[in-house]
């Protein structure tokens, strides 16, 4: 009855950085800029050539992963950015709430859309002739449609339990973001409940794809293994070996980062790697399918034309006149 609860936490962000501050303050908001540009880039292209090249399924599902990429950054960089500025910053409990329910729900969002995505490049290598029957725009909207709805109902069963945990102090995280664990660890109640549900659909949801993942892709590797041509093998393989490489940095650094770093590594690595997954991936994403898909190249570069012509064109306008 005499407890005095908390009703705001004090995140710290990157500790001794002292006359580095300005410099990392500006290569982050450099590195958020270029993810912004180049995840609007990627849905702007998507949208505006729906009837052209790509209008194909596997952009479809690319510009929904380029929505998740762009909220995720989003959800975590500005505050990191101003509490690198402040050196500490006080956030509001249902604030801190807040943003672990919407970065727990992005980050599974986007693992489900990568199975998603591998479940497209699997039916179109592995049974082409049938591709635009299984893969069809209503089949596209359900699976697109189930994984933001699981991802975000999985997310609010684990934001409740936590918000009924008691918080008496102290309130200090020791992190850029409001994450689980440091939470659960500032909790004056007995967390055990909150543990094993998140472990019961949280860990489910995040690591399901991957097992996913693993096996359409090994039904991917032996179907190009049997093409009898080397170019034919090329082919198949460089049309999934953008998603390849998007889902090998992404769940590289979150099996290290929550499966096998233990609670006695320092807490200067697990920033790092949350770094990677929050800040580097979302960044990565576009570019990866920007520079190896020639279909994303050409709209782009139309798109340019297109601004050059009209640019052109106002220019002469305005001398007429």
């Amino acid at each position: 009855m005499n407890q005095t609860f908390v009703t705001q936490f004090i995140l710290l962000g990157f500790q001794n950085l002292d006359s580095y501050r300005i410099v990392v303050f500006l290569v982050f908001l450099v590195l958020y800029i270029v993810t912004v540009s180049g995840n609007l880039l990627i849905i702007s292209l998507v949208s505006m050539n729906q009837s052209q090249s790509l209008s194909s399924p596997m952009y479809f599902f690319l510009s929904h992963l380029s929505t998740c990429d762009l909220l995720l950054t989003t959800v975590i960089v500005p505050l990191m950015l101003n509490i690198i500025l402040k050196v500490k910053v006080s956030v509001p409990i249902l604030g801190c709430f807040a943003q672990l329910y919407l970065f727990g729900a992005l980050a599974t969002t986007e693992c489900l859309l990568l199975a998603v995505m591998s479940y497209d490049r699997y039916v179109a290598i592995c049974n082409p002739l049938r591709y635009s029957l299984i893969i069809n725009l209503h089949r596209c909207f359900l699976m697109v449609f189930g994984s933001w709805f699981l991802s975000f109902s999985v997310m609010l069963i684990t934001i409740l339990q936590i918000y009924r945990l008691d918080f008496c102090g102290p309130n200090i995280i020791d992190h850029f973001f409001c994450d689980l664990a440091p939470l659960l660890q500032l909790s004056c109640s007995d967390t055990t409940f909150v543990e094993i549900q998140n472990l019961f659909t949280g860990l489910p949801a995040t690591f399901a794809p991957l097992i996913y993942i693993s096996a359409t892709y090994t039904a991917i590797f032996m179907a190009i293994l049997r093409i009898p041509t080397t170019i034919g093998r090329q082919k198949a393989f460089y049309t999934c070996s953008s998603h390849l490489t998007v889902v090998s940095i992404y769940y590289g650094t979150l099996v290290v980062a929550y499966l096998f770093l233990s609670k006695d590594h320092p807490l200067d690595v697990h920033k790092v790697l949350s770094l990677l997954y929050t800040v580097l991936t979302p960044m990565l994403n576009p570019i990866i399918y920007s520079l190896r898909n020639k279909e994303i190249k050409i709209a782009f570069w139309k798109l340019v034309t297109v601004e050059q012509r009209a640019s052109l064109k106002l220019d002469a306008s305005k001398e007429s006149i």
